[in-house]
């Protein structure tokens, strides 16, 4: 059985409230971490992340179900359901909506599945290269996709922040849960996180922390300073969980001689 060590942070930034919220533990199956960021009117993005990140957990802590991608899939639905449920107004700017990302991980089986709606994120490190294994649900980041926006100019549009899908708007939503179990590695990192997290950083300081770190609170806190020292007067609530998989000291770290980082983007939806 892999070793799996679990941390988290979660900050109110330059807001009066914080309307992120998350959750992280073991449960019958293995090891899990959500992470949800909530909007609304009259600060209902707390109630919506909160009872989503609640729901998610409570499904899989349910002894009954099995690990597999249609029950993760069930999770984020039912979370969906129960924001829905709760909405007391039909003003859409004060509905309240939120995203969330999601992995499960059984340590026995040495494998891991995900699932989100919206634009919380989710990364894996392995061997000195990160990965964004989500695709964000926005505008902005289907332009990227679709080879008219780069990275770089997507930082900056004016519709950036702007969702094509979150948990609680009206219909239904698709969770984009993996397919299959994905194989875990000894020494895998993984960091589920909201915009406000990882959109102040450059994704090369993801790797290059991570080489000088030696636990799972430590990289978040070297991440965490990064963040407090861009100083952004309008910095949004930042949360997020990492779980390490074994010890990734020999296996993930940065090496003497891998002195550029390495960063992949999510593969093209099919």
């Amino acid at each position: 059985m892999l070793k799996i060590r679990i941390a988290s942070r979660t900050e109110v930034g330059a807001r009066q409230a914080n309307e992120d919220d998350l959750r992280h533990g073991a449960g019958p199956y293995g090891w899990y971490a959500v992470v949800a960021d909530g909007a609304g009117g009259h600060r209902r993005g707390a109630e919506a992340a909160q009872r989503a990140v609640t729901c998610v957990e409570s499904v899989l802590h349910n002894p009954t179900v099995e690990f597999t991608p249609q029950t993760l899939t069930l999770a984020v639905r039912a979370a969906h359901a129960m924001v829905q449920r709760h909405q007391d107004s039909d003003h859409l700017d004060e509905r309240m909506h939120c995203t969330v990302v999601a992995i499960w991980i059984d340590p026995y089986a040495t494998s891991a599945l995900w699932s989100h709606v919206g634009d919380s994120r989710l990364y894996r490190i392995r061997r000195g290269v990160t990965d964004l294994v989500t695709a964000d649900d926005s505008i902005v980041q289907r332009m990227v996709r679709a080879g008219l926006l780069t990275p770089q100019q997507a930082s900056t549009h004016p519709q950036k922040n702007q969702l094509l899908a979150a948990l609680g708007i009206d219909g239904d939503v698709e969770p984009h849960t993996v397919a299959r179990p994905v194989e875990l590695q000894d020494g895998d990192v993984f960091l589920l996180c909201t915009d406000g997290w990882w959109e102040p950083l450059d994704p090369l300081a993801l790797t290059m922390t991570l080489g000088e770190s030696h636990s799972p609170d430590e990289w978040l806190d070297r991440l965490q300073q990064r963040i407090v020292t861009r100083a952004n007067p309008k910095q949004d609530n930042y949360s997020a969980v990492t779980i390490w998989v074994g010890d990734p000291a020999d296996v993930t770290r940065m090496q003497s001689d891998d002195t550029v980082p390495r960063i992949r983007p999510p593969a093209a939806p099919a």
